[in-house]
């Protein structure tokens, strides 16, 4: 029983002060199982009344592929500080219905941590609207962390701004070498 209370304190406090989780959506209600495994994500959150709350797969949002209502994923927890891995742990994912009490706790949360939203309060409708909100319900299962690295080349998304270097910079780099 000891064990159990320190791994669910270790989950929450890890995930309330990680800006980041890597979410990995694993199966779905209807075809659970490894074959229909998702490549984790790099995901931001808050943590409200017990569970990871995310907002996504709409317009201007981030992705949330796998991630099924009543399905289950894997989340990998990072420290803010060092940025290696804290601890890995196993979620029910329950997606909100919009303007339920629920829903508007966790967009409640939400909308203070999203970043350049290009819409500012008007936002929660079109959250509403236009994409999910999920809650990663904690199972009590934690994972043990793997030895070694698990990087990978990032997945493809529409965020990507790389682009190639405008033909002036690599001039306007030298000048400055050459004045200093």
């Amino acid at each position: 029983m000891t064990q159990e209370l320190l791994d669910q304190a270790l989950v929450e406090e890890a995930t309330k002060k990680s800006g980041l989780i890597w979410v990995r959506g694993v199966g779905t209600p209807s075809s659970p199982g490894p074959d229909h495994e998702v490549p984790a994500r790099a995901l931001w959150h808050v943590w409200h009344d017990g569970a990871a709350c995310l907002v996504g797969d709409g317009p201007g949002e981030q992705p949330l592929p796998g991630l099924l209502d009543g399905g289950d994923a894997v989340v990998t927890v990072r420290s803010k500080d060092k940025g290696g891995r804290l601890v890995s742990w196993s979620a029910t994912v329950v997606e909100l219905g919009a303007h339920t009490p629920e829903w508007e706790a966790a967009v409640g949360e939400l909308k203070g941590k999203r970043l350049n939203a290009p819409d500012g309060e008007a936002m929660p409708e079109r959250w509403a609207r236009e994409c999910r909100v999920l809650r990663l319900e904690p199972t009590g299962v934690t994972a043990e962390l793997p030895d070694g690295s698990l990087a990978e080349r990032p997945l493809p998304s529409p965020a990507t701004t790389r682009r190639p270097i405008p033909a002036a910079l690599p001039r306007l780099l030298m000048k400055r070498r050459k004045r200093g």
